[in-house]
């Protein structure tokens, strides 16, 4: 194990990667000026290769690297838009201008094959004020170098893959900049440890790569090495990952981009596939069901969803309309997805504030747009919004009122009463689009509505991924002495729970009761003594094992209780809640 060092993971790793068809180089053998980042031969092969057919000159090629090369501003602003460039392509302008112009494919992404796939080590970087770097690897696509690594040795101590993060993001990012502003992601390991992210990202937003595909386990240790090589970077995966799987938002105040989790991968690349087969006209219009746990990244899953069949040559630019069931959803989608535009590929982005705001926007349209309402819009109106087939509803929290299609029967005082809910307004509204489901708890109906389960990523799944807090529940009882009035009417409220409200006198009373408990699970001195409790309970299990990192979390029957009971917490430990500044 002690010659198990940095070098030795490091050929090893090559050793996966042609394993995976990549060209093996080491970039000492690289005839280049080490200022350059780019491997310029490679990239000019490709372009020539690719468009000799229409007649592409060596100045045209020439000036496509210039221009690549000339992209600047900040780290973040230059990366943003050679990304654009690599992933959209480009026009360009001929050099015969009584030719027509030529759209330009950086990358391949159809025919994997068609691209130049490299992975170099020993490759010298000159950079600012003539520093030098050595990353550990590099993979360049047709020269183009997308992807950085950076290793430590897992038997050397003191010495974890937080120092490969720190190279990456402090170094490598002070004294060879140029290098990133091609880059898609980062990758960094100690072959135990395996972790990728953007390089704008916190080490706490580095996720590992545990499956090959969907279906396997999730695989930790040397075999998450394993996992990424063959999982992330097969070649095609790699390709659709560089393509619709990194985010930039269209403006931002911070650096913000994003790659994916695997498991946002997987859903999205499933629930693609499904809504091809499923489709309307030729389909049944039940374009799958998606079980995410909480805090999974539903919402950028359905952002990664939405890009990929807005850029799709198959879907011929279909309308799709993101419905959720509650306003703060609503407003959070919305944000997210008017502030994409350019990601989607689409202009029309909007929010919807009313059923007619909906229709006025597709009448007339018969291709394109992105729309965000709820479902509440849906009520008894039965025009036809719209019969178009290609149109796609994606429906977050897709198990409750997105699925109530079924009729309900009240007797009045005028006679029967029939309505149905929202959904089945909704489905009468889009008779011919395919639906789409998003939920964290499905259910038989959610199924019926939207068809089976595509893919799943379950909450202890997310835990093992470090995604999500693992939720312990502790039962504490707070032992408080009440007198016997209070006593008493405890007993009575339990005597009234034994019997079902079954008419309004009933709910009355039983709402009557319900107060009477608020009455006593609030009383101040109760609360005062679960503070006290749960003080001395926290602490003595931080002072039992100080590496423990988690949440604490209080449920509490209603508002003013709540707000009570952080009050007392706050006097009895004010350095819990007082206000932080961070730098």
């Amino acid at each position: 194990m002690s010659n198990f060092n940095e070098h030795a993971l490091e050929m090893s790793i090559m050793e996966l990667f042609k394993d995976e068809g990549y060209t093996y180089i080491n970039g000492e053998s690289i005839n280049r000026d080490i200022s350059d980042v780019l491997l310029a031969d490679d990239l000019k092969k490709y372009l020539f290769e690719r468009y000799s057919a229409d007649g592409i000159t060596d100045n045209e090629i020439n000036g496509i690297i210039m221009n690549l090369r000339s992209i600047s501003g900040t780290i973040y602003e230059a990366n943003k838009a050679v990304y654009k460039l690599i992933c959209d392509g480009f026009i360009l302008n001929r050099e015969d201008r009584s030719q027509k112009d030529l759209f330009i494919n950086l990358i391949d992404y159809e025919t994997p094959e068609n691209n130049n796939f490299k992975i170099v080590n020993q490759f010298e970087i000159e950079g600012m004020n003539n520093q030098t770097r050595i990353p550990d690897a590099i993979i360049f696509i047709n020269g183009i170098p997308v992807v950085v690594f950076e290793f430590k040795s897992a038997v050397k101590e003191n010495t974890t893959i937080m120092d490969a993060y720190k190279q990456l993001t402090v170094r490598y990012k002070r004294d060879i900049p140029e290098l990133f502003k091609y880059n898609a992601f980062v990758v960094i390991s100690d072959g135990a440890n395996n972790k990728y992210g953007s390089f704008f990202s916190l080490y706490d937003f580095f996720y590992s790569w545990r499956k090959v595909n969907s279906e396997d386990k999730e695989l930790d240790g040397i075999n998450s090495l394993m996992t990424m090589v063959k999982g992330l970077f097969r070649k095609d995966r790699l390709l659709s990952v560089i393509k619709d799987f990194i985010y930039f938002p269209d403006n931002s105040d911070k650096d913000l981009k994003l790659v994916c989790r695997y498991p946002q991968f997987f859903a999205a690349t499933k629930l693609y596939e499904n809504i091809k087969a499923h489709m309307r006209p030729n389909g049944d219009g039940k374009g799958g069901t998606y079980f995410g746990a909480t805090g999974c990244g539903k919402s950028y899953t359905m952002l990664f969803l939405t890009r990929m069949i807005m850029k799709s040559s198959f879907f011929e630019s279909p309308t799709i309309i993101i419905i959720t069931d509650r306003t703060d959803l609503d407003d959070q989608l919305s944000k997210q997805f008017i502030n994409s535009k350019q990601y989607i590929g689409d202009n029309t982005v909007k929010s919807i504030e009313s059923r007619e705001n909906l229709r006025a926007e597709l009448q007339g349209r018969e291709s394109g747009g992105v729309y965000i309402t709820t479902i509440q819009k849906f009520t008894e109106d039965l025009e036809i919004l719209t019969d178009r087939t290609n149109v796609i509803c994606i429906s977050d929290e897709a198990h409750r009122s997105q699925i109530n299609l079924d009729q309900k029967v009240r007797i009045t005082d005028s006679g029967v009463e029939k309505t149905y809910g929202f959904a089945k307004y909704l489905h009468d509204s889009l008779p011919n689009a395919t639906y789409v489901g998003f939920t964290g708890t499905p259910v038989d109906k959610t199924i019926e509505v939207f068809g089976g389960v595509v893919d799943s990523y379950t909450m202890t799944e997310s835990v093992r991924d470090g995604i999500t807090v693992n939720l312990v529940y502790d039962g504490r009882a707070a032992r408080v002495t009440l007198d016997q009035e209070r006593v008493r009417r405890i007993e009575e409220y339990y005597r009234l729970c034994e019997t079902e409200g079954a008419n309004e006198h009933q709910i009355e009373e039983s709402k009557k009761a319900v107060a009477n408990m608020d009455a006593i699970i609030g009383d101040p001195n109760r609360l005062q003594a679960v503070a006290e409790d749960f003080i001395k309970h926290y602490e003595t299990r931080v002072a039992e094992g100080a590496s423990v990192a988690g949440k604490a979390m209080f449920v509490c029957s209603n508002r003013y209780i709540a707000y009570t009971l952080l009050t007392i917490i706050s006097k009895l430990r004010p350095e819990w809640t007082e206000k932080k500044t961070f730098t």
